[in-house]
């Protein structure tokens, strides 16, 4: 028998990393502001949290990050000059991000990782489960795999985790589920996981990627999570930790995603993302499309 369990409603988007790997781009301007194609990335995914029903968002930012606030707010100087010339796509553009959903902000003042960034969410979402979105990971629109996540949680309670299938030589670029199979052929049991193996050392190839549904049990754990890896407090560890014992918040699943991502937090796969996105574009795909043909062509 289904079990029913809270809806969820809120969603979470840490944003208070550094961006080093962007440097010197991301000396002045967060790196979650840098454009794909006409829309900064951090915006695409809150579109898709208000897609999957959750539009009471919290950002965890830092130092630096003041222009993340104001992209989701009103620029009345802004649009009443598009409005005087008449410019309506433009002003429609504008004021989408700002109608988008109830933002929410609040300072992470030491970087200590994702599970810390995780456990500042904790006074605003109270004792409810709640989705988590990184920022680097770019869902495509067309493959729901937030709504399907929330499901999975409304049935099994718990919480839920995205993973994808990678080459066992880039696992240890990732967090690493040890898994057993379920009734639903998306659908895994996960019964432990690794902060980054090596590749001899993983369990499986079946990577965690940066879309959760947590179990508020979550914060009782961070709060006692000593740090790990990289001497930051992680949250592997204490997703770990639920995955062991179930009668703490709940098992563990995974949804394992086959779609479309696009990894925006390396610059090679960041400028990957831009080209595929544009391709796609009703606007700019032909154009574009055929000048990168015949780009190739001429380089090859």
């Amino acid at each position: 028998m289904t079990q029913s369990h809270p809806r969820i409603s809120k969603a979470v988007i840490p944003a208070a990393g550094l961006g080093t790997r962007f440097l010197p781009a991301t000396k002045a301007t967060p790196k979650e502001m840098l454009p794909v194609v006409d829309k900064p990335a951090i915006q695409y995914v809150v579109e898709e949290a208000v897609a999957a029903g959750l539009d009471d968002v919290l950002m965890i930012t830092g130092r630096n990050k003041r222009p993340l606030e104001d992209h989701f707010d009103r620029n009345y100087e802004l649009e009443s000059a598009l409005q005087k010339k008449g410019d309506r796509s433009r002003l429609a553009k504008v004021q989408e991000s700002s109608d988008l959903a109830t933002m929410h902000y609040v300072r992470q003042g030491d970087p200590r990782g994702l599970g810390h960034a995780v456990l500042c969410a904790a006074p605003h979402v109270g004792h409810e489960p709640f989705a988590v979105l990184l920022g680097d990971d770019l869902i495509d629109a067309r493959d729901p795999l937030l709504q399907r996540m929330i499901e999975v949680q409304e049935q099994h309670g718990g919480s839920v985790i995205a993973l994808m299938e990678v080459a066992p030589e880039q696992i240890h670029l990732y967090g690493c589920a040890v898994v057993e199979e379920t009734e639903d052929s998306d659908v895994v049991r996960v019964s432990g996981l690794v902060e980054k193996p090596d590749a001899a050392d993983a369990p499986s190839n079946y990577a965690v990627i940066g879309r959760y549904v947590l179990d508020p049990h979550i914060f009782d754990i961070l709060r006692k999570t000593e740090p790990g890896r990289g001497n930051e407090i992680q949250l592997t560890d204490a997703l770990q930790q639920l995955a062991q014992d179930e009668k703490v918040g709940g098992p563990v699943h995974g949804v394992v995603f086959k779609g479309r991502r696009y990894d925006t937090g390396d610059r090679g796969d960041y400028l990957r993302a831009i080209v595929r996105l544009a391709c796609e574009r009703e606007d700019l795909g032909p154009d574009f499309r055929t000048w990168l043909r015949s780009y190739v062509a001429e380089e090859m």
